[in-house]
């Protein structure tokens, strides 16, 4: 059985916490993904200061996403989300994760992945996906020393904000294979 009120719920983790988005965050967020313009290239939405507020209004407005603001420690670190949920699956990706420059390489990835996953399994879900562009090398190697299996690349998966047509690298992870 999905609890998907549990989902959304504020999550704590190894010196990490995530908020669900809430408006009052808006601003610092937005200066965070700001912080990186160049990064947005390479993800299939852009929060850079041009794509910001229309990409978190598509985010929050999506009944079948859950966005989080991500701190370590009492500090903004970026932001992670659940996409795409699917009940009927009991299915559910993790994307959408950004990290302001200073925390990536820190394990700080790890650790809210760690937390996302406890989450998801602990809320009913048998299977979280994640999808990542063939071109983030930094993403796919970061998948794989979470535990996730490489399930195949979806060819031409998507457009992208700025035309791109992806192609994204399918993970995931199972409940049953999930030793966090």
């Amino acid at each position: 059985m999905i609890h998907l009120e549990r989902l959304g719920e504020p999550m704590s983790g190894d010196n990490c916490r995530a908020e669900l988005f809430e408006e009052r965050q808006r601003e610092a967020l937005k200066a965070a993904c700001a912080e990186d313009e160049d990064i947005w290239e390479i993800y299939a939405t852009n929060f850079g200061p041009d794509g910001f507020d229309s990409a978190i209004e598509g985010y929050i407005s999506n009944p079948r996403n859950r966005t989080f603001v991500v701190f370590e420690g009492d500090e903004l670190a970026g932001m992670s989300s659940y996409l795409g949920i699917d009940e009927g699956r009991q299915t559910v990706e993790i994307g959408g994760t950004y990290y302001r420059e200073k925390f990536r390489g820190t394990g700080l990835n790890r650790r809210v992945k760690d937390m996302m996953l406890r989450r998801a399994f602990a809320s009913g879900f048998r299977r979280v996906e994640f999808r990542v562009d063939r071109r983030n090398g930094r993403s796919q190697a970061a998948m794989k020393k979470l535990g996730a299996v490489r399930e195949g690349v979806l060819r031409a998966d998507r457009l992208t904000w700025n035309g791109h047509v992806r192609d994204s690298v399918l993970f995931a992870i199972l409940k049953d294979e999930w030793t966090g």
